[in-house]
């Protein structure tokens, strides 16, 4: 399988992806998940200016990108997926694809978040979401950058 890691940031990305986890986990491919970035050319522009020289992007819609990974379109490559929200990565999963575990990185505070770590805040979907994927077999991480320990997430979303 040609997954290598899965991610939830909401910068998507940025420093610590394009330069510590495409290089701890050797990234050959970098995948955005998300049906409204992957329709906004701005955004997608500047995504492929943070990709690391070297490493292929693709920015997709949810049903593309299952289809494509499930089609085994990057078997050969090391891929790294990204999604800003848990509800893509959920999606994912229902379509077939095999996610075996997700770090939770950064999500932003906004009004309506409560604080689970200093860099990921949570709303109660994202909470529903998380349950859902631990039921279907995903164990979820905590773990900005790859020097930092991988902690138990649904032990600190308990808290």
């Amino acid at each position: 399988m040609s997954i290598i890691g899965v991610r939830i940031d909401g910068r998507l990305i940025h420093g610590q992806v394009a330069n510590l986890w495409t290089t701890k986990l050797n990234i050959t491919r970098i995948m955005v998940v998300d049906d409204e970035v992957a329709k906004n050319d701005i955004e997608k522009s500047g995504l492929k200016l943070a990709t690391p020289p070297g490493v292929k992007l693709s920015v997709l819609p949810i049903e593309k990108a299952a289809n494509n990974i499930l089609a085994g379109k990057y078997d050969s490559q090391r891929l790294l997926i990204i999604a800003r929200e848990p509800d893509r990565l959920l999606k994912l999963v229902e379509l077939g694809v095999p996610i075996e575990e997700i770090n939770v990185g950064n999500m932003s505070q906004t009004n309506e978040t409560r604080s689970i770590t200093k860099s990921i805040n949570v709303v109660d979907q994202d909470v529903e979401v998380f349950n859902k994927l631990q039921a279907k077999g995903v164990r979820l991480v905590a773990q900005m950058v790859p020097s930092d320990k991988a902690e138990n997430f649904m032990a600190l979303l308990a808290k």
